[in-house]
């Protein structure tokens, strides 16, 4: 968990704002939640799951990757959840995204799907 005391602090010119709103002078920031909702061809599902078995691996060994789980839809059991927890969004986006890791990752599991997988980002919600 870091702990930042403004805007500026962490922010470089011309990068998107922090997850938290004017007026907080110190905000705990822990993790970065992706969330990526992926549909598999009908018929494809065990082989997409086959196939994440052995990416996990990738992925997992990312430097600021902290968790990866995969779900899989009971209503929809064509459709997959992957939820990865990582440091912020850079560590997913250069770390992994930019590399020769995410092509392998990709190798394996994007033949089954149905179409592009909807990625997003979360942070936590104070209770």
């Amino acid at each position: 968990m870091w702990l930042v005391r403004s805007r500026s602090a962490c922010s470089a010119p011309g990068s998107a704002p922090p997850p938290w709103g004017p007026g907080r002078a110190w905000q705990a920031v822990s993790m970065v939640l992706e969330v990526a909702l992926i549909d598999v061809l009908p018929g494809h599902e065990d082989d997409f799951a086959a196939a994440y078995a052995e990416a996990h691996a990738i992925i997992i060994a990312t430097e600021g990757c902290r968790s990866v789980r995969m779900t899989r839809g009971i209503e929809s059991p064509s459709r997959f959840v992957l939820l990865v927890e990582w440091d912020s969004v850079q560590a997913h986006e250069e770390n992994f995204r930019g590399t020769e890791a995410f092509d392998r990752w990709r190798a394996l599991i994007g033949p089954h799907f149905a179409g592009p997988p909807r990625v997003e980002h979360f942070v936590d919600v104070p209770a």
